[in-house]
């Protein structure tokens, strides 16, 4: 590991627990580039870690400390994700205007395994509160984007996945407090819905900001998006059918 300390972080808030780690992609063109910007005082940008393309750590902000990587963020009730969570920066370039772009090498995926169980082993950061960027701030960010591995990443015990599909929907319905079914966008101006509303409140259960007004708008499909960027990549369009509805019922019952 190398020491590449940034200057912007300030104290954790009470008793500096750390619950939380979030993950991010640097979407620069190299990781000296990021290194430059993270360690910059006028940028008021940082991170705890940094790893580059051959699975070189870097080591900006002693974890005692609040970095400044997640920005105007929410989670589960809490609007200071910085003050309890651990932010690790990923270089790499992100998805094209396509989705489409390079694999995460194989040194740095390791890298970030090896890394994320060893802070894993030493907070109390439950699955369910290993994060990307984009659910922590849906309307802001969308890293690590589409073609982070969120699945091999929790068959390594890091992070909460779920392959649950269109058949478990109705298991799921039937024994949980939200009676979701598959949804669609329709019209320009979406009527209310209590089935809409019910999808909103299960999304607030699993920790996402968003006001169940039973309207699926803006605002609720943005939501969406950022739960398939991280539960169902394949299809990232805002709209929540049978798949993403059986993931997130399961998700919440094994957040418990």
């Amino acid at each position: 590991m190398i020491e590449c300390l940034s200057p912007n972080f300030n104290p954790r808030p009470g008793e500096g627990e750390v619950n939380m780690l979030i993950m991010h992609t640097t979407c620069m063109a190299d990781t000296q580039s990021a290194l430059d910007r993270l360690c910059d005082p006028a940028s008021k940008v940082s991170a705890h870690y940094v790893i580059d393309e051959v699975g070189q750590v870097y080591h900006l902000v002693d974890e005692r400390e609040r970095a400044w990587h997640a920005g105007v963020a929410f989670w589960d009730g809490v609007t200071d994700v910085n003050g309890c969570s651990i932010g690790i920066e990923i270089a790499h370039p992100g998805p094209d205007e396509n989705g489409e772009g390079p694999e995460f090498p194989s040194h740095q995926w390791q890298a970030l395994i090896n890394l994320s169980q060893d802070i894993i082993g030493r907070h109390p950061i439950p699955a369910h509160r290993v994060l990307a960027h984009s659910d922590v701030a849906p309307s802001r960010k969308t890293d690590p984007g589409p073609l982070f591995d969120w699945q091999g990443l929790a068959k390594k015990g890091v992070g909460l996945w779920s392959d649950y599909g269109e058949k478990d929907l109705a298991s799921l319905s039937s024994t949980d407090l939200f009676e979701l079914a598959p949804l669609q966008i329709t019209g320009n101006e979406p009527e209310k819905s209590q089935k809409v509303e019910q999808l909103q409140h299960a999304l607030r259960a699993y920790g996402y900001q968003i006001t169940p007004d039973g309207v699926y708008g803006p605002a609720t499909q943005t939501v969406m998006r950022a739960f398939q960027l991280h539960f169902r990549s394949e299809r990232i369009d805002g709209i929540a059918d049978a798949v993403c509805c059986a993931r997130l019922l399961d998700l919440i019952g094994r957040k418990q």
